[in-house]
């Protein structure tokens, strides 16, 4: 469990070997890296009940931004700043990106450059459940009997609730299943199906541990130039390609269409959003009390939502974080916040402390843990915006909020 807010900083370059972060604070870490990445389509419902003033979590231009006219995040707009190419999106047909490669250059010399930076911070709640886990260089956890592709790298964010013990033993043993598994590295997704269920029945089996406490785990394995995403829960992973965002993996709310189907068929129920009147995600480790006995059907799933994908140099960073951020902060103004601040000062870990701060001072109620893990050595490059082509338009999040304010809500 991280003991609360501060920051301590250190930097990891991959000729000085590798961090481990844990706990509060933020910590940065630079490495080598060659990964792979595409772009996911993913279908979550979501809710539509927003609380007022939050912003839509599921809509399509916000996962994609693939409209053809310029997209502006009221979410995002500082009204003391001028409106700037860092907040306006089109599609990369009529975006001009300098000292950008073209697509059959990029596929054969580009190769990603590993800069992380992270924040957790206990925020206006009394404890702290979050726990997250930052390891530059897979190599050292497995050793030379391994045979890894390099670079190798990991990155976890896991949210308690119900106490600290579920986040903390999958923080302190994920990582340990994955790689003992006997599909790891080369069927890496059957690895990590199998460690996300061997942690969830070993916390279980744990006797000193509270097995009602649970947690939602989201990771991130850098394996050569093929990148993991492995999701169960509510925590997010999001890419900010060329600007955009394109999220990396779904919302386990249980009013999720997909989710709701899931949980029914089980034999459960949803209450207000709540699965069984009791749980506001559809999937995560330890919650016993729930589940019930090992080995039964539970429509409370441990089960990973997979997503493997490849990067290119149009992709420049990766932010990971819990509902704490994204419950107050669209994906999209996520992103165009950390491409701002990347090339103001190129700083991955302030970055996530700038996310951090800004979640809080937006009244999140939760605790806020952050990774922001950078593709390039160098700040995101300038947008240039032919003059010609330049057309404005508002946002479908940003007319959802002005129906609201029009409405009276």
């Amino acid at each position: 469990m991280a003991p609360g807010p501060g920051c301590t900083s250190q930097i990891t370059m991959l000729s000085g070997g590798g961090g481990v972060g844990g706990g509060a604070g933020c910590v940065e870490s630079s490495t080598s890296s060659e990964s792979a990445m595409e772009d996911q389509n993913g279908d979550t419902v979501g809710n539509l009940n927003h609380n007022i003033g939050k912003p839509p979590r599921d809509h399509s231009v916000m996962r994609h931004c693939t409209s053809s006219s310029w997209l502006i995040d009221p979410d995002c707009i500082n009204p003391n700043e001028p409106h700037t190419p860092s907040i306006l999106f089109e599609l990369e047909s009529d975006i001009m990106i300098i000292g950008l490669k073209t697509t059959s250059e990029e596929k054969s010399e580009f190769s990603p450059k590993l800069r992380s930076g992270s924040c957790s911070e206990k925020g206006p709640k009394q404890y702290m459940e979050d726990e997250f886990l930052c390891v530059d260089i897979l190599r050292e956890h497995t050793g030379p009997a391994v045979n890894l592709p390099s670079p190798a790298a990991f990155y976890g964010v896991f949210d308690g609730h119900g106490g600290v013990d579920a986040a903390s033993f999958t923080r302190k043993n994920i990582l340990k299943f994955i790689i003992e598994d006997s599909h790891f590295p080369s069927g890496i997704k059957k690895a990590v199906n199998g460690a996300f269920v061997k942690a969830d029945h070993a916390f279980r089996d744990t006797s000193s541990l509270d097995s009602s406490s649970g947690t939602t785990v989201l990771i991130a394995i850098v394996l050569g130039r093929d990148m993991l995403i492995g999701n169960a829960g509510d925590s997010r992973a999001v890419l900010g390609k060329r600007g955009r965002a394109i999220e990396l993996s779904k919302d386990h709310k249980p009013n999720c269409t997909s989710e709701r189907l899931r949980i029914e068929k089980l034999g459960g129920v949803i209450y207000d959003g709540y699965l069984n009147g009791q749980l506001s995600v559809a999937r995560a480790l330890g919650d016993w009390h729930i589940k019930g006995s090992k080995g039964s059907k539970s429509p409370l799933s441990s089960e990973p939502e997979l997503e493997e994908i490849v990067l290119t140099e149009e992709d420049e960073f990766l932010i990971m974080g819990c509902d704490g951020l994204w419950d107050v902060m669209s994906s999209q103004c996520a992103v165009t916040m950390v491409r701002r601040e990347l090339m103001q000062h190129n700083d991955p870990t302030e970055c996530a402390k700038a996310l951090v701060a800004e979640a809080i001072q937006r009244n999140t109620c939760d605790n806020l843990t952050v990774l922001v893990v950078c593709f390039s050595m160098d700040p995101p490059p300038k947008i240039e915006i032919p003059r010609a082509h330049r057309r404005r338009s508002i946002s479908a999040e940003g007319l959802d909020l002005l129906k609201g304010v029009l409405n009276g809500r």
